[in-house]
Parts: C-alpha cells; structure tokens; sequence
C-alpha cells in the first residue's frame, strides 16, 4: 500500500487515536484493489470476510428483494463500510457495487476484531462510528416516514445545496433513477415531484437544479437538524 493511502486511512477517526503497533499489524494484511465502475464487491447474504475503505471513486450500497431493488447509501472518500457486518461476524445486509472507477482498502474482518480486543481506543472509535451510523438510520426512517414524497425531495435538494456550497444553481450528485430510489420513489413520481416544486422556485434543467425562491422552498419543507443533518 502505498505511504499515502497509509496515511490516510490512518487519520480516518475509527484509526486515528489506536496504538501505532496495533495499526501496523491491521495493515499488514491489508491490500488495495482497483475496480471499474458496476462491479458488484459485495452480495447481502454473504459473509462479512473484509472491512472495506474507498480511498477513491464512490460505492453504492443497495438491496433487493422480490425483483425490486433500492439504494441505501453512497460511500464517498475517504470512508469504510460495512463496520457492523465485520464486529459482528454476520451477513451483510446489503450488497454494494462501484459507481464509478474507485480504490478499495479491504481489511480481513478476523483481524479488525482482534485489535478490537485488545486496543480501547479503537474499540471506542469503532463504538463512536457505530452510534453515528445508527443515528443517520433513524433520521433517514424519519424522512421517509414523516414526510410526503415532494416534503423529501425539497429537503433532499436543499441538503445537496448546502454541500454545493450553498450556491442557488448547483448539480445533482448522481443520475435521477438513482435519486428517486434514495428517496423511496418510482422515477415516474419523482419526475412527478420535481414539477410539483416548480411552484416553490425549482427549476430542473436536465441534473442541474436551480432555486430560485430560498426562502418559499425553505418554508414549504420545514428542513429540521434532527431529520436533515447527517453529521451529528
């Protein structure tokens, strides 16, 4: 692994504060691996054998049942997934597949819980991230549950401005097909959606969006830091 990726995945909070032995000994069976885009790198069901990091490029995170599938999230660098599956020794929940070009850290599963035994600064870190993911879950069932489809989707957009620097125009971060199964849409609903926040000073041009109206879109969906802000 090259010193750079070392160093980076080094400073991620699940690895900053562990013992410096601890750490080289988690990275000694680790390896790094290129992948295009589309490939799937895990299937739910399966064994949780690796702790998975994208250094680069960005993973979907999705499920399917019964003919129908639905994305769950997008993994973006420098970040891991999925930590449960690999402290619990447990199936996946999820599958995930490559969106694009990426570089993928895999850690053996068996080793991450051996240092979590033995190194408390690390088991807290994974602890910490482990209470963080469960928090973005309950707000994310809180969006879906509390909110109609075009309340989600004027949240939604006015998140992703906020990313966008807070710019009035700014692009969609991925292709409306997926966008409307992250919200828990068909695309017909979500083409449906996007007319219904015209209105509020919504304009869709193609993945660009532009809001025109701040002030009556941020009136019509209420956004709350208990449902909207991921990072807490």
């Amino acid at each position: 692994m090259p010193d750079s990726e070392y160093r980076d995945i080094r400073k991620l909070d699940l690895f900053a504060h562990m013992a410096d032995d601890n750490f080289t000994s988690l990275m000694r069976g680790a390896y790094v691996q290129n992948f295009p885009a589309q490939i799937e790198l895990i299937t739910e069901g399966e064994p949780s054998d690796f702790l998975h990091i994208v250094i680069s490029g960005s993973v979907d995170l999705f499920s399917a049942w019964n003919g129908r599938d639905t994305s769950m999230a997008t993994v973006r660098p420098i970040s891991t997934f999925i930590l449960a599956a690999t402290i619990k020794d447990a199936p996946y929940l999820m599958s995930a597949r490559t969106l694009e070009k990426s570089r993928i850290a895999l850690i053996p599963s068996q080793d991450v819980r051996a240092i979590f035994d033995t190194d408390s600064n690390f088991a807290r870190a994974i602890v910490t991230e482990l209470a963080q993911c469960y928090r973005s879950v309950i707000k994310a069932q809180k969006d879906l549950k509390l909110r109609t489809s075009l309340e989600r989707l004027a949240n939604y957009l006015l998140r992703q401005q906020r990313h966008a620097g807070g710019r009035a125009a700014f692009e969609l971060n991925f292709e409306k097909r997926r966008l409307a199964s992250v919200l828990g849409m068909t695309p017909e609903n979500l083409s449906r959606a996007f007319k219904g926040l015209q209105p509020y000073g919504v304009v869709v041009t193609g993945t660009r969006i532009t809001i025109e109206n701040q002030a009556d879109l941020e009136r019509f969906a209420k956004p709350n830091p208990l449902i909207d802000d991921f990072s807490t």
